[in-house]
């Protein structure tokens, strides 16, 4: 065969394998809360591997039933998987669900009062609004809080998720844990009987919500927060420090859950020690099947589980996520190594 030919032989198994790879299309659902990592994520996994990432941003209650029914490749959660839905999943995909923290981040109670920025609140006045007991910006539980702000006699326009969604997970884990009635009346859960307010679709959703309304309060996920250029409060801590939030402060509020992370990676580091933490925080979750059937989707997904860990941790300070902290990586990488294909072992 002369050199021409084989040049051109080479040159088609080349194109042919770029476009196989251009082609493999990952399939995923679930949480808006770190939607905007992973927008990024999947742009520069693409641009280096060729592999594409459909993700639709439903929710993580939305996540968490599509991976149970197996109709997507991979699903993500801000709020972990129960026992109970843990079960249903492995008895109809027949294998397990791994969770897979991905980075942290914060949920921050966005606010839309004209005039006022530097708003600080504490956990019982919070459970307050949103149980509808405190209906005015300039009640007096809130004037103690904030003495040298002038407060307006406005109502409080209370805005929350109307969809499953993990960022209600965290918040309502917060409230629970810092409000008897609030934990005996409404309880945690992707999804709950708020007992006042606006429902809104996604974090987006709350965030446009809160923008348009006067008088608002609303609960979204930092990177949200100021991307929509929404003033957001300093929540007072377990330590009784007002803290804004940020990925120091973050990072701070998973110190501890690092230290006593379950092999499962089920964990939440709401309502924290620690003088630094952020009360409002949370990991985030994507769902994986342990065993998959797809041996090309299976590798793929698994290299870029490797990447996420490493590399892509890099890019989480910059959109408002803290990175996970060096144990949690490892414990993640462990869990990463038992995914099978059909059975085997994905080399």
């Amino acid at each position: 065969m002369k050199l021409r030919n084989i040049i051109s032989v080479l040159f088609l198994m080349l194109s042919i394998s770029s476009l196989a790879s251009a082609q493999l299309q990952l399939n995923g659902a679930g949480a808006t809360f770190p939607a905007v990592i992973y927008s990024k994520w999947f742009d520069e996994y693409k641009n280096m591997t060729g592999v594409q990432f459909n993700y639709q941003a439903i929710g993580s209650g939305g996540g968490i039933k599509q991976v149970t029914e197996g109709t997507v490749d991979f699903g993500a959660s801000d709020g972990p998987m129960n026992d109970k839905q843990l079960e249903e999943a492995k008895s109809k995909q027949n294998t397990t669900i791994l969770h897979i923290p991905t980075v942290m981040g914060a949920v921050v109670v966005a606010y839309n009062v004209p005039g006022i920025s530097g708003l600080n609140l504490d956990g019982t006045v919070l459970a307050d609004i949103y149980l509808g007991k405190i209906t005015k910006w300039n009640d007096a539980a809130i004037k103690k809080l904030n003495p040298k702000l002038n407060l307006p006699n406005v109502s409080i326009v209370v805005a929350h998720r109307s969809d499953g969604s993990g960022t209600s997970f965290i918040f309502t884990d917060y409230l629970s844990k810092v409000s008897k009635e609030w934990e005996t009346k409404v309880g945690k859960g992707t999804s709950v009987n708020w007992p006042v307010g606006l429902g809104g679709k996604g974090n987006d959703g709350v965030a446009g919500l809160v923008k348009q309304t006067g008088g608002s309060v609303g609960y979204v996920e930092l990177a949200y927060a100021v991307q929509n250029k929404i003033s957001y409060a300093n929540m007072k801590n377990k330590a009784g420090k007002f803290v804004e939030a940020s990925f120091e402060s973050v990072s701070a509020a998973a110190e501890g859950a690092a230290k006593n992370m379950p092999s499962d990676l089920r964990v939440s580091i709401t309502d924290p020690d620690g003088k630094n933490s952020y009360p409002i925080s949370g990991f985030t979750w994507l769902l994986i099947y342990q065993n998959m059937k797809d041996e090309t989707k299976a590798g793929a997904l698994v290299k870029f589980l490797k990447w996420a860990m490493g590399k892509g941790q890099s890019f989480a300070t910059g959109l408002y996520y803290a990175p996970l902290p060096k144990a949690v990586v490892k414990m993640c990488e462990k869990n990463i190594a038992t995914i099978t294909v059909n059975g085997k072992k994905i080399k």
